[in-house]
């Protein structure tokens, strides 16, 4: 495998590593209802609150990434957390959760083409590159689900 190849396959990799920690589909699943909207003393965020933290988050990230006419519209830090605690219903933390994994595979699929140069500055941003982007999706990803582990432990719902 060429060496291009490779830091492709590594990236896209790294993006759903668990050999460092757990998964995004391990520490969501089989999350109680009732606990999905609790603030655990002593914590800042729900569970809810933090998985669609994560699915804006990465969706923003996704979309300037692909989308020539990106606009940074959004506020920080109001548009980029729930403000309710709880999600409306489990459709709402089901969506969330597909919502997540799809634009987690878009990821992936962009750091395997082979046609986007990693290391290019993305034409309507300011500085960053591709291969930016793609260490800032996992690295903010691996950072809330630690997250998610603590408020599960909180509940008494982790290991």
């Amino acid at each position: 495998m060429a060496a291009n190849e490779e830091l492709r396959q590594q990236l896209a990799d790294f993006l759903t590593w668990n050999s460092a920690h757990a998964d995004f589909d391990s520490v969501v699943k089989g999350v109680p209802p009732r606990l999905r909207g609790l603030v655990p003393k002593g914590f800042a965020h729900s569970l809810w609150q933090l998985v669609e933290h994560m699915r804006i988050a990465q969706a923003d990230i996704l979309d300037f990434c692909v989308n020539p006419r990106y606009e940074h519209t959004m506020k920080w830090p109001d548009d980029y957390w729930p403000k309710a605690p709880a999600p409306k219903n489990s459709a709402a933390w089901n969506g969330s959760i597909a919502a997540f994994k799809r634009d987690l595979k878009a990821m992936q699929r962009l750091a395997m083409n082979p046609r986007i140069d990693l290391f290019a500055k993305i034409p309507h941003g300011s500085s960053q590159t591709y291969l930016r982007e793609v260490l800032l999706v996992g690295d903010h990803n691996a950072h809330h689900l630690a997250q998610l582990i603590d408020v599960r432990r909180a509940l008494g719902i982790w290991g």
